[in-house]
């Protein structure tokens, strides 16, 4: 799963010329689905979004409030142009997982926002549709997610490693 995450001041999604979603302040997810995806990746990307420290606390420090903390609204797009893989100059999309499946998963990942989150203030595109994304990017600031690779191994470097009944602690 990947996701383009911009802090933005405002955005909107229109479908035929009619608006159907639009927040202030807050985030919007760019989301693409690839076909390995698992409820596991799921959560790994809600919880990310989430609690990404994007926005400035009271006193003005960057970096160290999430669109949690600060009670902002999010705004999800689907986008399954983000799993391209370049033939030359040509996208291919064979990564992405097919829209049957993607569609039902997408509505996964909203719902898990919603309960993990605030369900009011999460707020969405129209999945298959063919949307205009107005987004006024605050700083500028994008931040690109990618969820571990299904069945590899993390690159936490506080990971433990068990060998028989013994541990060593990689990088210590």
């Amino acid at each position: 799963m990947k996701a383009v995450v911009q802090r933005v001041t405002r955005a909107s999604v229109t479908v035929g010329g009619e608006q159907i979603s639009a927040i202030g302040r807050g985030i919007c997810v760019l989301l693409g689905i690839s076909l390995e995806d698992t409820q596991k990746e799921l959560e790994h990307m809600v919880r990310k979004i989430l609690n990404l420290r994007v926005f400035e606390d009271e006193s003005g420090k960057h970096w160290a409030k999430s669109v949690m903390d600060k009670q902002y609204e999010v705004l999800c797009i689907s986008q399954f142009t983000l799993q391209c893989v370049l033939k030359g100059n040509k996208p291919d999309f064979h990564l992405a997982m097919p829209t049957e499946q993607a569609e039902s998963f997408y509505n996964s990942f909203l719902e898990q926002l919603r309960k993990t989150y605030r369900p009011e203030l999460i707020k969405d595109g129209k999945f298959g549709a063919y949307m205009q994304v107005h987004i006024q990017n605050d700083g500028p600031v994008t931040i690109e997610l990618e969820s571990p690779v299904p069945g590899a191994a993390t690159s936490d470097p506080k990971q433990c490693i068990i060998i028989g009944r013994n541990w060593i602690q990689k990088n210590s």
